[in-house]
């Protein structure tokens, strides 16, 4: 109980120390089918499950491993993904009967092809879960079929279809880890398919080894003969209520054969190590989901390569978030040449007393050593020591995707720099792609790959084609690691820090990066628009193409009508400012939204010009121009001028196309017009002579403005007519409804004060027995005799005497006094 409050108070204390993490946005978002962002797709009606890739070694072949069946695809092709052979692989009708009678689901008992490696330069080596009974077949790499009879599968494969796995083919023989029995409860790392002298070897789970892991991949590493497994598991050298998972890699020997009589057809080389994603004074990240090997660059030691992987937490404080880290080959051969845990036999703990070294766990060639090493290698297989990150820190920290899958790539960019270039796919269905710097991680863009979230995925690259292949439940998609020539300008090419792409001022071009350019403008680590782009001229009113700037969009309104003014975004990562010629925006009379669009009343003050003008990193463009007048007629202004930026007539078909989706697919764009001056005193330019259309399709709509044209009137408008009438607006209608409305009230008014007064007058008017039997009672047959005659009296005179105060209201002519009789009513 006690290490279990210590647990949460550390929990809790780390949660309050961990920094503010700083969001990543994506600079550029694809949705999926956007035309700025090609992909080709592949799927069948009769294919589903396609999870398992494998690339040929030339980049034109993929296989894939699907629901009963084998699939070999041609992707050589530019536009097209090409199914070359199929191999129908699935269970018979008594295989299914047989899985549905263990209480297995109908829909998982196909068989979900789960291994697919190459044994050879002919033949592949397949694995399927083949309704909860996994089975191994040889096939024909370029016929696509098998000849021999299929091999058990048990220890190669997993039973169940959502259960993770790893395998590798090393020289023939092949390396998993998976699980060995039905349930799953039975972990293990075994090599298969051994010849000659050797034997299939697999792990001693005397002593748990393997601790409930979840398999997620494993590389070779030729110049150690190592092959590397990372998984995750729980961790039993912590004394914790709860169970802690813990991210390992664990190291086997390719040349391993096992020990003679201790460790027989035995690992005698395993060994397992923590790696430990966390940053100082943060809480860990400590489940592992999908890993991916970096080779050393060109001409580098093979102590180089590096591990890219992507953590989660168990804990609550880091819900949400996902953390990349990468680990050094050399820090992994650090810890596993350092000291190891002691396992105690009696209570199953660890302990990290230091003690001799009887042999050194995880060593090659211990195959012939003696009983007494290999029992010392057989209890300390877990090290001391944990494997931290390159640096100490994270590499990168999403605090609003979840990551599921990574592939990693080294691009030498044109200054013969090497960047790190990272391809991560989220739950939600995108690829980011990252490009790692040393001001942090920075996302050039976001592409939809799927609509709905997958179970399974995988991702495969293709470094010699520059191609990312996503594997999914729907199908397969490729998508190209380079997308330069949605750039269309210099500063955009520059601003995307994409290592791929580079500005060619000879073409006038975003191009991908090859060794035969002699000149290309691109800053990857800056993105430093004024150096990068020095030999183009460049102005901050460029738009939408080299040097463009259209005429502007004619916008009329009536006076006090709310006006919003669109400005299109280059980025996720630039600001929208707004600007006026020879004017100031007011923040009393304008209103700066959210999205970046400007709102405010239309007053004879604020017709007129507005530019949006686009910063990102320094550099400002100019993204839209909006021409402001009253729908009123014009005569009220008078000619004027002052002074606009001179601006050429140009013409583009293709720099609309290159914004993306929903974006016009032409833009004719012309001069700006002469100057005017309204009354008030600003400045407005008038339209020139010539013809000017500017189709946006961003904006939602086509504008277009009309100019002066030959035997015309230089009043602006088309066909010499103002835009609109000069009569102001008539609200006669509107007089009228008011007036009835007003009418209507007060009648309801009066018809209701006058209810209430007659039923006050009414009750005031009913006879009152009670009282007047009661005061009759308390006088004498005299007084009453003369008060009678007194009503009497003041009947016939018309009045009514109150002995000096008033007793009674007249109402409808009758009088109502309190005698206790009715008006009329005679003595």
């Amino acid at each position: 109980m006690e290490n279990h409050i210590l647990l949460s108070l550390i929990v809790a204390l780390l949660g309050f120390l961990c920094p503010c993490l700083t969001r990543l946005i994506p600079r550029v978002s694809f949705p999926l089918g956007s035309p700025g962002r090609r992909l080709t797709h592949f799927s069948r009606h009769d294919v589903s499950n396609t999870t398992t890739l494998l690339l040929g070694e030339d980049g034109n072949m993929l296989y894939v491993g699907a629901r009963d069946a084998v699939l070999a695809l041609d992707v050589g092709h530019k536009d097209a993904i090409i199914l070359r052979n199929k191999l129908a692989w699935s269970p018979s009708e008594k295989d299914l009967e047989q899985c549905s009678m263990k209480g297995k689901k109908r829909a998982d008992c196909p068989n979900f092809i789960r291994v697919l490696q190459f044994l050879n330069t002919t033949h592949l080596y397949a694995c399927g879960t083949f309704a909860f009974s996994p089975r191994c077949i040889y096939i024909n790499s370029e016929t696509l079929t098998t000849s021999l009879k299929p091999d058990e599968g048990r220890g190669r494969c997993p039973y169940d279809p959502y259960q993770r796995n790893t395998a590798v083919t090393v020289d023939g023989e092949l390396y998993t880890g998976t699980v060995a029995d039905y349930r799953g409860n039975r972990p293990v790392i075994s090599r298969h398919l051994s010849d000659g002298t050797r034997v299939d070897l697999k792990l001693d789970d005397t002593l748990g080894w393997l601790e409930d892991p979840t398999f997620i991949s494993s590389s070779f590493i030729p110049d150690e003969e190592k092959i590397y497994f990372f998984f995750s598991e729980v961790g039993r050298e912590y004394e914790f209520i709860d169970k802690f998972i813990v991210s390992r890699v664990s190291q086997i020997c390719v040349s391993d054969v096992g020990g003679q009589r201790t460790l027989q057809r035995r690992w005698t080389t395993f060994a397992k190590a923590q790696l430990l994603c966390q940053a100082d004074n943060e809480l860990p990240y400590n489940v592992i989901q999908d890993i991916d090997t970096l080779p050393p660059a060109e001409g580098a030691p093979a102590d180089d390569t590096l591990f890219y992987g992507i953590f989660t937490s168990q804990w609550s404080v880091n819900s949400g978030q996902s953390a990349v880290c990468s680990f050094r080959l050399t820090d992994i051969k650090s810890v596993f040449s350092g000291n190891y845990k002691v396992l105690n036999r009696d209570t199953l703990q660890w302990s990290t007393r230091v003690q001799e070294k009887v042999a050194n766990p995880g060593e090659c060639g211990l195959h012939n050593a003696s009983d007494n090493a290999l029992r010392f290698v057989k209890e300390n297989f877990l090290t001391d020591d944990s494997v931290r990150p390159v640096g100490r820190s994270l590499t990168l920290v999403s605090t609003e995707h979840n990551y599921s899958h990574l592939t990693v790539q080294r691009v030498q960019a044109f200054n013969k720099k090497d960047y790190t270039v990272l391809f991560l796919l989220t739950e939600s269905g995108y690829i980011h792609k990252a490009v790692l710097l040393q001001s942090g991680a920075h996302i050039i863009e976001e592409v939809q790959v799927f609509e709905h979230p997958q179970p399974i995925k995988s991702l495969k690259l293709s470094v010699s084609k520059r191609m990312v292949y996503v594997g999914t439940s729907e199908g397969v998609v490729r998508v190209p690691t380079a997308n330069c020539s949605f750039y269309w300008t210099c500063p955009q090419c520059v601003l995307a820090r994409d290592p791929f792409c580079g500005w060619d001022s000879a073409s006038r071009a975003c191009v991908e990066v090859s060794n035969a350019q002699t000149s290309l403008g691109q800053d990857v680590d800056r993105g430093n628009v004024e150096e990068a782009c020095s030999s183009v001229s460049l102005t901050h009113r460029a738009i939408f193409g080299p040097d463009k700037l259209p005429a502007g969009e004619l916008v009329s309104v009536s006076l006090n009508e709310v006006v919003r003014l669109q400005c299109p975004a280059v980025s996720r990562l630039s600001q929208q400012l707004w600007e006026r010629p020879n004017s100031r925006l007011s923040p009393d009379l304008y209103l700066h939204l959210e999205d970046g669009s400007l709102s405010f009343v239309a007053t004879p003050t604020t017709l007129g010009h507005y530019l949006c003008l686009s910063t990102e990193n320094g550099h400002q463009q100019t993204m839209a121009i909006y021409h402001v007048k009253q729908k009123s007629s014009p005569i009220a202004q008078t000619p004027s001028s002052y002074t606009w930026p001179q601006i050429h007539p140009i013409h583009t078909t293709q720099a609309a196309s290159r914004l993306g989706p929903g974006v016009g697919q032409h833009t004719s764009v012309g001069t700006w017009p002469e100057t005017t001056e309204t009354k008030q005193g600003e400045t407005e330019p008038t339209l020139s002579s010539r013809d000017v259309e500017v189709t946006t399709g961003q904006l939602g709509r086509n504008l277009t403005v009309w100019p002066e044209e030959s035997g015309q009137k230089e009043s602006g408008f088309p066909n010499g007519e103002p835009w609109l009438s000069a009569r102001g607006p008539c609200y006669l209608k509107e007089l009228i409804v008011v007036s009835v409305l007003l009418v209507l009230c007060l009648s309801l008014l009066m018809t209701m004060l006058l209810y209430v007064i007659r039923q006050h007058c009414h009750s005031r008017t009913a006879p009152q027995a009670g009282t007047s039997t009661r005061e009759s009672d308390r006088r004498t047959p005299v007084e009453q005799e003369t008060l009678r005659g007194n009503q009497f009296l003041s009947k016939r005179n018309g009045q009514a005497l109150h002995g000096g105060q008033a007793s009674g209201l007249i109402c409808n002519g009758e009088l109502a006094s309190y005698n206790g009789h009715l008006p009329n009513t005679p003595i």
